[in-house]
């Protein structure tokens, strides 16, 4: 079986995330990691490959990105994936979710060449943009079949089972491989790399390749084609000292309650 499992460098969510001039989310000049929400697709490419028995089974990690989000491949390397790809080109950045399906299309494509792909799998949704449609754009442009939002996944040979919780109701999808496969957070939690781990992704393969290996025309990709953008951006606000509240004379929960009522909380 050849899996492949889409993984993003995304913005320290702890860390000071700011825009770039041309209001762009800047991914150079902040500390970044492995989107937490890719870390349980890959989790999950590892235990069908367990399942499978591990022999014959390979688990590459892809990414599209800057320089530094080839880290994002190491991690999943580090995790327990094969092997890795980072597609890395300047005329990439400032692409929207249509651009980034396109050259996510044309990795899988030219990983699947020696071997076809039996299996895509993503993250439910990036960190940062949060936006749940690549895997979707991406089973298009592959012309395979989708089964999206997967909280427990089961595989048979060739077939696949998902069951996929909504607002109201649970649903039990079945489809044949190959297909696009996006998992939830409530998928199972992602492992830690152990310090093997870590050390044997050292020596693991890892790809880098840019538009023109793809055969993607520039002009297709980056903010310019863009459909979606960022008009305009303002800072947060810094944080105001908040409201003490004494109950020294028995009035605390008075006072405490016409507070709330005030900023509508109750």
């Amino acid at each position: 079986m050849n899996i492949v499992v889409c993984v993003k460098y995304v913005p320290d969510a702890t860390a000071d995330r700011q825009f770039e001039s041309d209001n762009t989310v800047d991914r150079v000049g902040v500390d970044g990691l492995l989107s937490e929400l890719d870390e349980y697709a890959v989790e999950q490419a590892l235990q069908l490959k367990e399942k499978a028995g591990g022999e014959g089974t390979t688990v590459t990690a892809l990414t599209v990105g800057p320089e530094k989000a080839v880290d994002a491949v190491r991690k999943a390397l580090q995790m327990g994936a094969d092997q890795g790809i980072h597609v890395v080109d300047d005329a990439i950045a400032g692409s929207d979710a249509p651009a980034t399906s396109l050259v996510l299309a044309k990795a899988v494509e030219k990983a699947g060449a020696d071997a076809k792909v039996d299996l895509v799998v993503c993250g439910m949704s990036s960190t940062d943009a949060d936006m749940s449609v690549v895997p979707a754009m991406l089973a298009e442009r592959l012309n395979l079949p989708q089964v999206t939002l997967a909280s427990v996944i089961e595989t048979q040979g060739d077939q696949v089972r998902v069951k996929r919780d909504g607002d109201t109701a649970t649903e039990v999808i079945g489809a044949t491989m190959p297909l696009v496969l996006s998992v939830t957070d409530q998928s199972g939690e992602a492992r830690y790399p152990s310090f093997k781990g870590i050390m044997a992704a050292k020596k693991k393969p890892l790809e880098t390749w840019s538009l023109a290996d793809l055969g993607v025309d520039a002009g297709q990709v980056g903010l310019s084609v863009a459909w979606t953008e960022v008009a305009e951006t303002t800072a947060r606000p810094p944080r105001t000292a908040g409201e003490i509240v004494k109950d020294e004379d028995g009035s605390g929960a008075t006072a405490l309650a016409e507070f709330l009522a005030a900023k509508k909380f109750i």
